[in-house]
């Protein structure tokens, strides 16, 4: 069994309350590590190392070239270990290993695509009517805490560390309590390559402890989060005390448009992908399927017939498409919602139970789920359930179409499939959603913005944004004419 520590200013260490948390693998409830939860105060020691690491310039004033290659090191050795770091996320979150190899694959090229971007030209000049040579830089933000969510640990660790460190802050990181074990083995590589000591600590604990030191911390210059919009709002407020920077990406309940005219077969695979990937414990998960009504009935027949041959099952059987549920109390919250939407009218046409057959009674599995004639004000509808539950609902025209897809308090992701690109585009453009597609559903590239509008959170990661987003931005302005105002002269 794996012994999880925390990695604190470039040591090992368990924490001093020797308390520990068991990390289960959610197939079958068997324990597969454990790891220290961190005190208040180790939590002070982790940002107090940051801190000292960021004023002394040993990783901020570092030239960029000199950054990039620990970060194409880093890479190279994600790569080199992959098989490995598959196989344990795999284990530690429940996902089939071809879920699992393929986020290690998209963590490898999240590093190598910051390093190659912080050697690249960045900054403006400006010329105004006085004789002065303006220039605008980027500089590191300084200190930055770093909490990352349960489904995709590598990866958003990934999306998170890279930008950090390739626009030289420090960091503190806190992966979810559930699933650390492949954000630690990426600190063992971060140390293995040799980053300087404080430039890049790991603190495992709770929420209310090493999240909320964080976010409250006058030595933290910036929060970034990725979570439930619930736990967002709790960080904004605690990050108000020093007015902190703050990227927020939070959760969604996104609208999967299907227009009569879309190519049908491509329409239906995509509906399936978008909701049950990851049993659809993603973020942008096209949980909303908005079918026009000429093919509302021939549509979901369809999605009914391919979601019963979706092979659901442990992570290490290779036939595996679906994987188990995070946890038992996650998954006792996804039932919990189904029958809210019993309760509430809607149609439960597929799925809706935990399964327990085929040898997956100790495991958290809940079959892929389809609820039809739903109605905008129904809870399954407006919250976010992230798990295998796909609401449909039936829409006449274009118009209808854009209301009802901009009819929850969230904005993070939205699909469009028609065969008319004019259609597509302007539906598109009227969708208040950050992460869209055309004829096609939950895509993500390192190359792109990721963020969403209104609850679905603050910022963009990923990209150049997401550099961005790890910068500040200074202005310097160069008198070219050396000489007094006189001003104040009479």
């Amino acid at each position: 069994m794996l012994n999880l520590k925390l990695f604190i200013n470039g040591k090992w260490s368990d924490s001093v309350n020797d308390e520990k948390r068991n990390i289960i693998n959610p197939a079958n409830n068997e324990v597969i590590a454990e790891a220290s939860r961190a005190s208040v105060e180790e939590t002070k020691d982790a940002i107090e190392a940051a801190r000292h690491a960021f004023d002394s310039g040993i990783w901020s004033d570092m030239p960029a070239s000199e950054r990039a290659s620990y970060l194409f090191k880093i890479a190279d050795k994600l790569e080199e270990n992959a098989s490995e770091l598959s196989t344990l996320e795999m284990l530690n979150t429940g996902k089939p290993l071809r879920e699992a190899e393929f986020d290690i694959g998209d963590a490898v090229n999240c590093f190598r695509y910051y390093g190659g971007l912080i050697t690249k030209p960045n900054g403006q000049t400006y010329s105004v009517a006085d004789p002065v040579q303006g220039l605008i830089v980027r500089e590191p933000v300084g200190v930055c805490g770093l909490i990352a969510p349960w489904n995709f640990p590598l990866l958003t660790g990934a999306w998170k560390i890279a930008p950090a460190l390739a626009a030289g802050n420090t960091i503190v990181f806190k992966p979810s309590e559930l699933t650390p074990i492949t954000t630690i083995k990426l600190f063992e590589i971060l140390e293995e390559v040799g980053i300087p000591a404080g430039v890049a600590n790991l603190v495992t604990g709770g929420g209310s402890t090493v999240g909320n030191e964080l976010a409250e911390s006058d030595k933290v210059d910036m929060v970034s989060f990725t979570g439930s919009t619930t736990v967002g709002r709790s960080i904004m407020k605690a990050a108000s005390g020093n007015i902190k920077k703050i990227a927020l990406e939070l959760g969604g309940k996104s609208p999967n448009i299907v227009f009569a005219d879309a190519d049908f077969d491509t329409a239906v695979d995509y509906a399936l992908y978008g909701i049950f990937m990851n049993a659809g414990q993603v973020c942008n998960s096209g949980s909303r399927l908005l079918i026009e009504e000429s093919i509302h009935d021939k549509f979901v027949e369809s999605l009914i017939s391919k979601a019963k041959k979706i092979r659901v099952g442990r992570g290490d059987d290779p036939s595996t498409q679906m994987g188990a549920l995070v946890g038992e109390d996650h998954m006792n919250t996804v039932l919990n919602y189904i029958q809210i939407g019993i309760d509430e009218g809607a149609n439960l046409v597929f799925g809706g139970k935990r399964i327990t057959s085929g040898g997956l009674d100790r495991g958290y599995f809940v079959e892929p789920t389809i609820f039809v004639d739903t109605t905008p004000d129904m809870k399954i509808v407006q919250e976010e359930i992230f798990g295998p539950v796909l609401v449909v609902q039936k829409f006449k025209n274009e118009a209808e179409a854009i209301k009802l897809a901009n009819d929850t308090p969230y904005g993070l992701a939205a699909g469009v499939f028609s065969q008319d690109g004019a259609k597509a585009l302007r539906v598109i453009k009227k969708i208040r959603a950050g992460i869209t597609s055309i004829n096609a559903y939950n895509l993500a590239y390192n190359e792109a913005p990721w963020g969403g509008y209104k609850q679905s959170g603050l910022g963009r990661g990923l990209g150049t944004f997401g550099l961005d987003e790890f910068s500040e931005v200074k202005q310097i302005n160069i008198n070219l004419e050396v000489s007094p105002t006189n001003w104040f002269e009479g």
